[in-house]
């Protein structure tokens, strides 16, 4: 089995050119182009204007401490009628980029009729950014794997309680009631009595409580790879153990389709068999290939949650150490289960700390090494191929304060869900479970990608919604999963 770990990104943030804070105001927001005034901005864009809004630490303190809150604009190519506000999840990714990147996808005709408008949440790069050191220290290898994962998770916790002493309010504030407060000075200081909202990943949970707390204010929202709509991370981490177990299954009823490239079976009970034989094998017999490479049981069971895409090279890759071989090159970023929503471990934007706080402050899980290192042995039993690929519960362990839960209600606004069929970082279940919550209509995309409905010539169908506050439940059709090579 792999071993227990705590996957820490390593993370470049960067910080906003000391401004005066853009106000709302009779003339609106001081906007400027990003690449004068923003560390770090891409010198090609000369689309993206910024500019700074200024939001209480403390909404129940209106008058103390302020922080400022970093936002991003291209403006409508067409017709204005609104704008509309994108969050990319996370949480703790940065937004500033996402009217760049929307106006560059299939749904970029979002533009022609809405300002898109970015942002990073407070705690993330220009948006009041808290920078920490991670404690970078290994355990002793001889230790065994539960005192090895008990390291890990003291260091990581020491790492936390030192980054929430810097600054303990404000690491208190980071919630979704809050980043959702900070979203509605965004539209007032844009001046605009509703606002368009679409989010992604963690950011669907941002708009549900967004919509809770001020559906007035909604002119149209939409939802993309939806979140469950009470936040657990215990609960996360065991849904996307059992969407992963499914995902194995799938593949191997794939590569039995293709038995006479791949030979492990000719139906999936024999493919699946033949795949976990492969692991225990090499998991009591390691060996070191002929590129120098370690192969053992981690080294197969990683390739069995490869996405769909890469179902080809994953299955190649398995035959090839079956029969003697090794594989080519380890698997990549962009292959290897995620530490987050869509994250992986080279990403250089973003704040991992805030995503911690964030999931901690509103997680009631447990807070103790030894409650989280059972569960994740229940995990693994229950789910013995990708139970143990489980990184949330894991981040509470030792975190100093009390959580506070979600508490999303329906609302009267136009609200189009996105939920994809085969995805095993937030499952189909959690966009119906959301829906049953908050209401809304249901789009099912057939496949098994994070947030891809921008990538996707069904992008069209959010337009619509934008446009004209059709939703729709139909489904849309994914990429294909390529077929090998005879």
């Amino acid at each position: 089995m792999p071993k227990f770990r705590l996957l820490v990104p390593v993370v470049a943030a960067v910080a906003m050119v000391p401004l005066v804070p853009a106000l709302a105001s009779a003339q609106g927001l001081d906007w400027k182009p990003c690449v004068s005034i923003a560390k770090g901005w891409d010198a090609d864009d000369q689309r993206t204007e910024c500019a700074l809004v200024t939001v209480p630490l403390d909404y129940s303190d209106p008058g103390g401490r302020t922080i400022d809150i970093a936002v991003s604009r291209i403006r409508a190519t067409g017709t204005r009628t609104g704008a509309i506000v994108f969050n990319p999840g996370g949480p703790g990714q940065s937004g500033m980029k996402m009217p760049l990147t929307m106006s560059e996808s299939k749904a970029s005709g979002l533009l022609e009729h809405h300002d898109l408008i970015g942002f990073d949440p407070r705690g993330v790069d220009y948006s009041a950014s808290l920078q920490c050191d991670d404690d970078d220290a290994q355990p002793d290898p001889s230790l065994s794997e539960k005192d090895q994962a008990r390291f890990l998770a003291d260091h990581k916790a020491a790492a936390n309680a030192a980054c929430f002493a810097k600054d303990p309010a404000l690491v208190k504030s980071f919630t979704t009631p809050n980043i959702s407060r900070d979203v509605d000075r965004i539209r007032e200081a844009l001046g605009e009595q509703k606002i368009g909202y679409y989010g992604v990943s963690w950011g669907t949970a941002l708009g549900a409580e967004y919509r809770t707390l001020f559906d007035s204010h909604v002119d149209k929202m939409l939802l993309d790879s939806v979140m469950p709509p009470e936040l657990s991370v215990t609960t996360m981490d065991d849904d996307q153990a059992a969407a992963g177990e499914n995902t194995f299954r799938e593949f191997a009823a794939w590569v039995a389709r293709y038995d006479s490239v791949y030979h492990f079976g000719g139906i999936e009970p024999q493919v699946e068999k033949a795949l976990l034989d492969l692991r225990a094998e090499l998991a009591a017999h390691p060996r070191t290939g002929p590129d120098g490479s370690p192969l053992n049981g981690e080294t197969v069971n990683q390739f069995f949650a490869y996405p769909r895409r890469q179902w080809v090279e994953a299955a190649g890759q398995l035959s090839a150490i079956r029969d003697g071989g090794a594989p080519a090159a380890q698997p990549d970023a962009a292959a290897s289960p995620k530490t987050g929503f869509g994250w992986d471990t080279e990403r250089t934007g973003g704040n991992f700390f805030q995503q911690n706080a964030l999931l901690c402050n509103e997680s009631p899980s447990p807070r103790d090494f030894d409650t989280v290192w059972q569960h994740r042995l229940d995990r693994i039993k229950a789910n013995p191929v990708a139970g143990s690929f489980g990184v949330y519960e894991q981040m509470c362990v030792g975190w100093p304060v009390p959580a506070t839960q979600w508490q999303f209600s329906a609302g009267k606004s136009p609200l189009q869900l996105v939920g994809h069929a085969f995805e095993p970082v937030t499952p189909i279940g959690w966009a119906l479970a959301m829906q049953r919550q908050i209401g809304g209509s249901l789009m099912t995309v057939e496949d098994d990608a994070h947030g891809s409905l921008s990538s996707l010539p069904c992008a069209a169908a959010a337009v619509t919604f934008f446009d004209t506050g059709q939703t729709t439940t139909q489904s849309c059709p994914g990429e294909p999963i390529p077929a090998p090579k005879a």
